[in-house]
């Protein structure tokens, strides 16, 4: 199955270690995934949360999870909000 592209989605080695982000953010797609599937907000909440963001990102983000379900899973295992959150 060939590689879908999502054209809100990149990776930089230099940007959170290299995790798929939201392009031109540092805003990482394993947070949305864990802001929208684990604490329950909703694509606009998280919007509004977090104004630098579009709706179209958030869902883009969530596409991207659900088409790359191991390698996002892998990194909030990795790296869990709180540990992250302590860090900065």
């Amino acid at each position: 199955m060939p590689k879908i592209a999502h054209p809100h989605i990149t990776s930089d080695p230099k940007i959170c270690g290299g995790s798929s982000i939201i392009s031109e953010t540092r805003f990482p797609v394993r947070s949305v995934v864990a802001y929208v599937l684990y604490h329950g907000l909703t694509p606009e909440e998280l919007v509004a949360r977090f104004p630098h963001l579009t709706l179209a990102q958030v869902h883009d983000a969530l596409a991207y999870y659900y088409d790359n379900r191991e390698e996002v899973d892998r990194e909030l295992a990795e790296n869990p909000e709180e540990k992250v959150r302590r860090q900065s």
